[in-house]
């Protein structure tokens, strides 16, 4: 039964929830906690960056075969499967709902939860940060398309604004922790354990800001519990189905075990991050925070589940290379 239970960093990541339910960042606190989350998510790359070895990267970004899939399962898999829950169950949830589950299946994948759940569970880091800007930086463009496509919306967007933000939050620490590597990165490697902290920490930090601004909205008072009941369901069918999708699909195609954990995290993810700007602007404020909850519910579920499968990735991989070292 040991198995099952949850793991030190998932109880830590309840808690998270049950603090931010009763103590929300609000105001200065949120503007506060916000800062911080994107400071910790430029650190994480800027240290990423300094591990990373010149051929890691560049073996990462070859990797044509991953991106496709991640790309597939990210802008394909996941509309196909919300419209055929829709089909199959129109009445499970009002149409504002379905409208804001449908609106979660067109996002990007996240960046900052799939590099560090990826970093945690010992899969290919390189492929992931490569996977998850990609996602990102085409999720400007996309995910307008697919909106106008599967909710029949039109509406204006910051591609540009939103690519440079990518940029300059992501890439310029990454490429910046990469060109100081000759001079860091032995520190860097010999303290990998201390430095992993920093991974976890910032998932910790988009919890408690994701869920304050989810409180901070009323999301216990908007909806009867039974709308919120079938929302989870939703969610959990969407997110249970691209997680064995993933799974059982790297193992067919034969994907060593790194690149598994690579797809199986980057392409079950959806960005909080870029979603709540999108639905701003192609929805309005009026409509924001109805289409918003499903994304929000979804994005609890998903760190809460992937922290689960990242640690059991890990132990699954430690004994393996116990017995290497062993030999």
């Amino acid at each position: 039964m040991r198995r099952f239970l949850p793991d030190q960093f998932t109880l830590i990541l309840i808690a998270t929830v049950v603090f931010a339910s009763f103590f929300p960042a609000v105001g200065k606190g949120a503007a506060f906690m916000t800062v911080a989350s994107n400071v910790a998510i430029s650190l994480l790359f800027f240290l990423h960056g300094a591990r990373l070895s010149t051929d890691a990267i560049v073996a990462g970004v070859k990797d044509v075969r991953l991106h496709a899939l991640i790309l597939a399962c990210t802008f394909l898999l996941f509309p196909a499967l919300g419209l055929g829950l829709r089909a199959l169950f129109p009445g499970l949830l009002t149409p504002s709902l379905w409208l804001g589950v449908l609106f979660v299946c067109t996002l990007s994948s996240t960046v900052q939860s799939s590099i560090a759940f990826t970093s945690m569970a010992r899969g290919n880091v390189p492929g992931a940060i490569c996977a998850a800007t990609a996602s990102n930086l085409l999720g400007t463009v996309l995910t307008p398309l697919l909106v106008a496509v599967l909710l029949h919306r039109q509406g204006g967007g910051h591609g540009l604004a939103d690519a440079g933000r990518i940029l300059l939050q992501l890439l310029l620490p990454f490429a910046v922790g990469s060109l100081l590597r000759p001079w860091i990165g032995a520190w860097a490697q010999r303290n990998n354990r201390t430095l992993s902290k920093v991974d976890r920490s910032s998932i910790l930090l988009a919890v408690y800001t994701a869920f304050s601004e989810a409180v901070a909205q009323g999301i216990w008072h908007a909806f009867p519990a039974i709308d919120l009941a079938s929302m989870v369901l939703v969610n959990a069918l969407l997110l249970g189905t691209v997680l064995l999708v993933t799974t059982w699909g790297s193992r067919k195609l034969g994907l060593s075990k790194e690149n598994e954990i690579t797809l199986v995290f980057c392409g079950s993810k959806k960005s909080l991050a870029s979603g709540i700007p999108l639905a701003t602007v192609l929805f309005g404020t009026s409509q924001m925070g109805v289409v918003v909850l499903p994304l929000m519910i979804f994005h609890q579920m998903q760190l809460m589940v992937c922290a689960v499968l990242a640690r059991r990735y890990a132990e699954r991989q430690a004994p393996s290379e116990t017995a290497v070292a062993r030999a």
